[in-house]
């Protein structure tokens, strides 16, 4: 009689084990290629002047506050937003600006500027908005920023 309640246990355990799954894979999202895109209008590359970023930066700005970004080319648009956050951390050294812009369909603008120890100061940052498909990013090209258009997929990894 134990034998078949021991055999009886290991088949029990034998169809447990070969109907239960251990591991699912994780759903992968798919990039929305219907997207539209926000910035058609706008060139693959806008300069910026490093003093406009630095003022930006340093000037304190508290949340709701309407604010003009200006591009080093006088062709381009002003980035017209409101300042969402600010703040900086660890004696100024890291510094960070949030701003919606109302002249882009609420896209965010953030940038941020790293102080080194040696005192060199280096920024990045980007515009983008979740519901197109394209967006800006800082780069560095020489003693320039410059705002690169890049395709959403490019940025953020759904």
């Amino acid at each position: 009689m134990t034998n078949l309640k021991t055999l009886g246990l290991c088949l029990v355990c034998f169809c447990v084990c070969t109907i239960a799954v251990a591991q699912t894979k994780a759903p992968v999202n798919e990039p929305d290629v219907n997207k539209p895109k926000l910035f058609t209008s706008l060139p693959d590359q806008i300069t910026f002047d490093v003093s406009e970023l630095k003022t930006l930066l340093t000037t304190p700005s508290e949340t709701g506050k309407e604010i003009t970004v200006n591009s080093a080319d006088k062709k381009m648009p002003s980035l017209n937003g409101k300042v969402i956050s600010s703040g900086s951390k660890y004696e100024n050294t890291i510094q960070t600006i949030n701003i919606r812009l109302t002249s882009f369909n609420n896209a965010m603008l953030t940038l941020s500027s790293f102080t080194q120890p040696d005192g060199t100061v280096s920024y990045t940052g980007r515009i983008i908005s979740f519901a197109h498909s394209d967006a800006y990013e800082l780069q560095k090209k020489g003693e320039q920023y410059i705002l690169v258009k890049k395709n959403f997929n490019e940025i953020v990894n759904e």
